[in-house]
């Protein structure tokens, strides 16, 4: 049986859960999600579609349209960032956070041409995203 991993936003209003182990893990350098976390780098987990639940609180859930490929949902009560949906590749990013027991082990970089933070930490850096999913693959230096 896959494991479950269970969190939620700030106030408690809006839990979720997610089954099994993600697709990727790893740091998102791109404008947008610095612009959304107020900080100069987003840490993520990135799961398939059909191993994210919401649990609790759809009623408090917001969505908003943050780019061609982002959907980004957030509590209405207290402002805690839940996701961010990527309809268009069938994923659904997750910030670290929402589940405290979960293990991370980050893996990547996305976006780090965009950075304003260099992080010299031995793991690849994507110019933006994985060829898989759309993006150039390329990689940078660090």
């Amino acid at each position: 049986m896959a494991k479950t991993h269970t969190g939620g936003c700030y106030c408690g209003a809006v839990e979720i859960e997610v089954r099994g182990e993600p697709l990727e893990m790893g740091y998102c350098h791109c404008e947008n999600c610095r612009r959304y976390s107020a900080a100069p780098v987003s840490a993520f987990t990135l799961w398939k579609w059909e191993n994210v639940n919401l649990t609790k609180g759809a009623d408090f859930l917001g969505k908003f349209k943050s780019s061609d490929i982002s959907d980004r949902r957030y509590c209405t009560k207290c402002g805690s960032h839940i996701s961010v949906d990527h309809p268009t590749l069938g994923v659904d990013r997750r910030p670290h956070r929402r589940s405290p027991e979960f293990s991370v082990q980050t893996k990547v970089h996305l976006n780090y041409a965009e950075t304003v933070l260099p992080m010299k930490d031995g793991l690849p850096k994507l110019k933006d995203f994985p060829a898989s999913i759309g993006g150039s693959g390329e990689t940078v230096l660090e």
